[in-house]
């Protein structure tokens, strides 16, 4: 009894103290009738928790600047600072909560009737118009309260006041916490369509394109933030000093979302992993004319898993040359990610670079996709498909899935092609039994030194560009099978085979007739 007595008495570290705090929020969220599930309790705690996080930045800016001896203009005026609506726990309760934060004008805690607090905030503005402002009022452009209660709100409130996002350990935990979050959310959108990357997808890709310092890395379909997270990581521990620091933060990192809920996830989550500066648009990045792409608008390095399945409008189409053009998301994407890589000739002879997950239909279409894969043969270098085993996005789609690695160093000689195997003794990934990054420990020890083994090997390019008579393209299939798999022996020709195995005979006849001719030689020498 003793030991369970002091067991409880036991303070909470960190990390549980943050999960107590959010399990409890959740719990009174779970009450609210006007939440559906956690599609609409984590942009809830989503907001609240990017309100607070401002708040205890804006005191930190204020601290630096007061020890300075200079003055600070703040992001947000009052009485719209968390610290003057929602940081006393007997502030403004019930429905005049409700009304401060939903409507476009009300009596807010001052006592004095003014814009709302989403009206306020929605309608920031920098003198520069590309500040912290114009993040923080495209976020809030997406949001909704869902709550009916103002009082279960003013619960939820209090509970998350208790994070402190001044303390760099709590912002270290929170972040793994809030990854957690974001992949119960992505549990509950697989049904409508949202795929999202797993980690070790992510952080191999990352690794494996290797960006550098005073490179920029952009993801054009963001998501919830996953691949400019990993690249900020891998940036920020190449750091050595306050430069490169700064580069990293203010010049590094870009991203683009068409869709608000993921957008303000992907603010917090590049926030809570560190950046503070995050550079992420709020819009449709197929809405850009590729023929007008300049140079000033390419980057290094593109890490994305565009979403694909989907069907773009036909104004979206015509941003595209005529005979590329399809309603197919993915391909679009794969079109503007080419265009969007930095030209060697104009980046100090340096190419951009690409890793693009792509599903295997790319890799087999024909027609416009078959024209859209020989633009990328001859005019970049495809050098790497890496194709991933069953069940890798599972339960979102079972969709076979691969990673394209290319460059803009000039036209494709070869490729080369290593695929990922499943455990031993598994048939597939699931929900329950995903990828780890484990499982690429084997690729990323080849792909330095590369030799052809069972898991990978290369073909030349120009042998899959099939033209007819007139020079006109019949197809460019890339979905290429590991010659070594017993699907692939199984699906050989049988003279092919046969053929083959009569060579193997013949090879072990000669080899018995060396070893006996050998054995000959030395009995006739013991006989002298």
């Amino acid at each position: 009894m003793a030991k369970r007595r002091k067991k409880q008495e036991e303070p909470q570290t960190t990390g549980q103290q943050l999960r107590s705090l959010i399990k409890s929020a959740r719990d009174i969220m779970r009450k609210d009738k006007g939440l559906n599930g956690d599609l609409d309790r984590l942009p809830l705690l989503t907001w609240i928790m990017f309100l607070k996080f401002l708040d205890d930045m804006e005191r930190m800016r204020e601290d630096e600047a007061s020890l300075a001896g200079k003055s600070y203009r703040p992001l947000i005026e009052e009485p719209y600072r968390w610290r003057d609506w929602a940081a006393e726990e007997g502030g403004i309760t019930g429905p005049e909560l409700l009304a401060f934060i939903n409507q476009d004008e009300a009596v807010g805690p001052d006592g004095k009737r003014s814009p709302g607090l989403f009206a306020y905030l929605r309608g920031l503005e920098s003198p520069t118009g590309k500040g912290r402002e114009e993040v923080v009022a495209n976020v809030f452009r997406g949001v909704a309260n869902r709550m009916e209660s103002g009082y279960l709100l003013r619960d939820v409130i209090n509970k998350l006041n208790g994070i402190h996002f001044n303390s760099s350990e709590e912002i270290h935990t929170l972040s793994h916490l809030y990854e957690s979050m974001l992949r119960e959310m992505r549990d509950a959108a697989g049904d409508s369509g949202e795929f999202y990357t797993p980690r070790p997808v992510v952080q191999f890709m990352v690794a494996a394109t290797d960006p550098q310092l005073g490179e920029t890395v952009l993801d054009p379909a963001s998501g919830t933030g996953g691949f400019l997270c990993e690249a900020y990581q891998h940036l920020a521990a190449k750091c050595k000093t306050v430069k490169d620091r700064d580069t990293v933060q203010k010049s590094s990192i870009q991203g683009r979302e068409a869709k608000t809920l993921p957008y303000m996830l992907a603010q917090m989550n590049l926030l809570l992993h560190g950046l503070e500066y995050p550079d992420i648009a709020y819009g449709n990045s197929l809405a850009i004319n590729v023929k007008q792409i300049g140079d000033k608008d390419r980057v290094d390095v593109i890490l994305t898993n565009p979403p694909f399945g989907g069907e773009e409008e036909a104004s979206v189409k015509k941003n595209f040359p005529d005979n590329l053009q399809t309603s197919e998301t993915a391909l679009l994407f794969l079109q503007l990610i080419m265009r969007t890589l930095a030209r060697p000739e104009r980046n100090k002879g340096n190419p951009g670079r690409a890793a693009v997950v792509v599903p295997n239909g790319t890799l087999f279409g024909d027609g416009v996709c078959a024209r859209i894969k020989e633009d990328l043969l001859k005019s970049y270098n495809l050098h790497t498909v890496v194709r991933l085993p069953n069940g890798v996005f599972s339960p979102y789609t079972l969709i076979p899935t691969n990673l394209l690695f290319f460059d803009r160093s000039g036209p494709t000689q070869e490729i080369w092609y290593y695929e990922i195997p499943l455990p031993e003794g598994r048939k597939n990934y699931t929900k329950t039994k995903p990828m780890q990054y484990e499982d690429f420990a084997d690729c990323i020890a080849w792909w330095g030194k590369r030799k052809a083994n069972d898991q990978a090997w290369k073909v030349s390019a120009a042998d899959l560009l099939k033209y007819d008579d007139e020079g006109r393209l019949v197809s460019c299939n890339l979905d290429l099978k590991n010659p070594n798999s017993a699907e692939a022996l199984e699906h050989r020709p049988p003279e092919e085979l046969v053929g083959e195995i009569i060579e193997k005979e013949q090879r072990i006849l000669e080899i018995m007739q060396e070893v006996q001719t050998e054995l000959a030689a030395g009995a006739g020498n013991k006989s002298e």
